[in-house]
């Protein structure tokens, strides 16, 4: 069996290089992955990217399968899609999602890998890696039925938040954005648009992904009295300032924070990170996802997408890196 193979480094921060591996075999309880498709994710990748990681966040944002440390060299991705070529024959030839940087093979624990849905296609299920950091989101703020919602932020997080709130009955929702090319993303999701300046005030919730300040001013202007903020951005290594002197407090507003790592107390007793990216892949069943992917590159153009995706050159929302031939 083929043992070679090749991943993406960030050798210093700003500049990638794509380095050869040999494989150890795989062991008992281990499989060899061959990667069929990564994602970028643009937010949180390109910060890496750019070594804008806070000392104090080093050990926090590790990715689970990382090598090396922050700022660099470092492995970092989570967001990866291939077949199992060795390990388990329950396993064996499956399409699997593993949260593993970009690597054209790789060796890990059978249980680091989530079989994905046959209705799901290879593809799509990129996105796994988001779509679980927008069901935990959903499960912290606790929509209900009737609520009026603001998703402000059309990037990869804010519009997986927007395509799975679609599907709560009686909500008013819009997405917020000020790129008016995102009025097409949230078209094809089924959600309403709205620019900063038009978004509809007197939300009961408001999620805010946009990594801004303004966008999470804004988010703040939008609230009904009592309403609530959930954050889902991450500013790296950037600080924000919030009017929190004017009617924040006699509004009762509040902002609270939510992320991926750490499944939602508001979760179903005994919901582990196992359950929570199965359902993940489940819900990326709907090709209405598929919006969500705006670009492709092979993988080893990376070296030079990764600048470009950093620098605002290539606008996407999930790029998605292909392998090309399995050999």
């Amino acid at each position: 069996m083929n043992r070679a193979a090749r991943a993406f480094w960030l050798r210093s921060p700003g500049h990638g290089e794509i380095r050869d591996v040999t494989l150890a075999a795989p062991g008992p309880g281990q499989v060899l992955v061959r990667t069929l498709y990564s994602g970028v994710s643009r937010g949180t990748e390109t910060l890496v990217f750019d070594g804008r990681v806070p000392g104090s966040q080093h050990t926090a944002m590790r990715a689970p399968f990382q090598e090396g440390d922050f700022p660099g060299p470092v492995k970092y991705g989570y967001l990866n899609v291939g077949v199992v070529e060795e390990g388990p024959d329950e396993l064996a030839g499956r399409t699997v999602f593993c949260l593993y940087p970009h690597q054209s093979r790789y060796v890990v624990p059978a249980g680091a890998v989530t079989v994905v849905p046959e209705r799901v296609p290879a593809r799509r299920a990129v996105l796994a890696g988001t779509v679980e950091t927008a069901v935990n989101a959903l499960w912290d703020a606790r929509p209900q039925i009737g609520d009026r919602i603001a998703v402000v932020g059309g990037g990869m997080i804010g519009c997986s938040v927007a395509a799975l709130l679609a599907r709560f009955p009686g909500l008013r929702l819009q997405l917020v954005d000020d790129d008016p090319a995102r009025a097409r993303t949230a078209e094809a999701l089924g959600v309403d648009f709205a620019t900063p300046a038009d978004a509809l005030g007197g939300c009961d919730l408001v999620v805010h992904a946009s990594a801004t300040e303004a966008g999470l001013t804004r988010s703040l202007e939008l609230l009904a009295a009592e309403g609530t903020v959930v954050e889902l951005s991450w500013y790296g290594d950037r600080r924000v300032t919030l009017p929190l002197g004017e009617a924040f407090h006699s509004r009762r507003l509040t902002v609270r924070g939510s992320q991926v790592g750490t499944v939602s107390p508001a979760a179903r007793p005994g919901r582990g990170y196992a359950e929570r990216m199965a359902l993940a892949l489940d819900l990326l069943a709907d090709p209405a996802l598929d919006a969500l992917v705006t670009g492709e590159s092979a993988f080893e153009e990376l070296p030079d997408v990764m600048p470009r995706l950093a620098a605002g050159e290539l606008p996407a929302l999930c790029h998605r890196i292909g392998y090309g031939d399995p050999a």
